[in-house]
């Protein structure tokens, strides 16, 4: 294919590819694009798809096929391109804008990119913060003991009415002028009122409902209700009452700890609690003194970084994301209609968050070179061997698998995560207690034994 790259260094580390494509190969393009087309062609004298190239373009022009054509070859001189440009470290999708396009013309357009930024140093050693000290508080070990209890407690039915905090199960129907709509039907419905898991209005009116009633619940689907047929509508529901529960919490002594855990009584049980949430505590208070200290190499550097690259880190977050969501058997668009958000406003959501990552990811970069540190080919292998457990393959098959970009991530991160390591213990660091006043909690009754 052979084409040619000039490559144009523009402001704030942004640079202009001008590309281009031998007329040969942008003509091999058109015919494919009237391979692909031609079956939606018709000329009175020919059966459909069988008009040959040379009548179509006669009639119509050449150009009917530029667009097709242009999306046929784009990808594949664009990579080309790259391979001619591999000292420019490229971080943004390109912006591509035709110079020149015509049947025997070479073919040319500009693809306008961010490059790598590089950070200029301030202060990174010796930097001064401060950070708590790992306290647990009697509250939080009752507040986690709390969540324990519900989690085991029973479901018991009542013959009462409902309140508060019980679960109601109900058959209902919803309809809309009515007509019954979609989704708005269920049979044993468990809803636990309060809960705010239902229509605004809608837990409300079963407060006081025995077991055995029917009644119709009036509400109005909210303005910004996921599903835009139904947003704003009044509703009714005609509900019935199949049974009212209530929560049967377990009691709080050593038949507890022993149902729920491996201890025998409940004190060493809230013991455990205990210990466990300390071990979070200084985990978070770790990652927040890490944060603290990239946060501040990042205030003390100088770098420009280009929007672009920006926008490409913030919509591989929103890919992610969306993959995430999958293994959970949900799907993103789901997610953009439930919040009511576009995917446009989803990416600029991200956007900060994107700043920082690259931020950081620069600001430690620059800590490393300054420091000369390195990733030995042990470390290198030691973090593949943490992929490989994760996803339970073996290391030497992830590295056969991924593509040469990735197993040199892996290794920038192994040195993002050692100069990180190098400003910790090079920082200033001061632990304070809370204050008097911060420690003050509302009382809460403690878990008896």
């Amino acid at each position: 294919m052979s084409v040619q790259v000039k490559v144009e260094t523009l402001e704030h580390n942004m640079a202009k590819l001008t590309v281009t494509v031998p007329a040969e190969t942008f003509d091999k393009g058109i015919t494919q694009a009237y391979l692909k087309m031609r079956n939606q062609i018709s000329i009175p004298g020919f059966r459909k798809g069988k008009v040959p190239q040379a009548m179509v373009e006669k009639m119509y022009g050449p150009e009917m096929f530029y667009e097709e054509a242009t999306n046929i070859i784009l990808p594949s001189t664009y990579d080309e391109a790259l391979t001619e440009v591999k000292d420019v470290n490229i971080t943004s999708a390109p912006k591509i804008e035709f110079v020149q396009i015509g049947k025997g013309k070479e073919f040319i357009y500009t693809a306008e990119v961010a490059t790598m930024p590089e950070a200029e140093l301030g202060q990174y050693k010796g930097i001064e913060i401060e950070q708590e000290a790992p306290e647990v508080t009697d509250d939080e070990i009752a507040e986690e003991i709390r969540k324990a209890q519900n989690v085991n407690a029973r479901e018991i039915s009542v013959d009462r009415e409902a309140k508060t905090g019980d679960i109601t199960v109900i058959d209902y129907t919803g309809e809309t002028e009515g007509v019954e709509f979609d989704g708005g039907k269920a049979t044993d419905y468990s809803l636990t009122l309060g809960s705010g898991n239902f229509i605004p209005g809608f837990e409300d009116q079963l407060v006081g409902v025995k077991t055995g009633d029917e009644l119709d619940v009036n509400v109005t689907f909210p303005e910004d209700y996921f599903n835009q047929d139904m947003a704003g509508k009044p509703a009714v529901f005609h509900v019935k009452v199949n049974d009212v529960r209530e929560k049967e919490l377990p009691a709080l002594d050593d038949d507890f700890a022993q149902d729920v855990s491996e201890f025998d009584t409940f004190d060493e049980y809230r013991e455990d609690v205990k210990k466990n949430l300390l071990e979070k505590k200084k985990e978070s208070i770790k990652s927040a003194t890490q944060q603290k200290v990239v946060d501040k190499i990042i205030e003390n550097a100088t770098m420009d970084i280009p929007d672009p690259m920006v926008e490409t880190q913030a919509r591989e977050m929103v890919d992610r994301y969306g993959q995430q969501l999958q293994t959970n058997g949900l799907n993103l668009q789901l997610y953009l209609n439930v919040t009511g958000m576009s995917m446009d406003d989803f990416v600029n959501q991200m956007k900060p968050q994107a700043l920082k990552n690259i931020q950081s990811r620069i600001a430690l970069k620059a800590v490393a070179k300054a420091e000369g540190i390195e990733a030995s080919q042990e470390e290198i292998d030691a973090e593949f061997a943490k992929i490989a457990e994760q996803y339970n393959m073996d290391a030497d098959k992830i590295k056969k698998l991924l593509p040469k970009e990735e197993i040199d991530t892996v290794s920038d991160d192994v040195i993002s995560q050692k100069a990180l390591d190098f400003a910790v213990e090079n920082a200033v660091i001061t632990t304070v207690e809370k204050a008097a006043e911060e420690k003050v909690e509302a009382k809460v009754d403690e878990p008896e034994a």
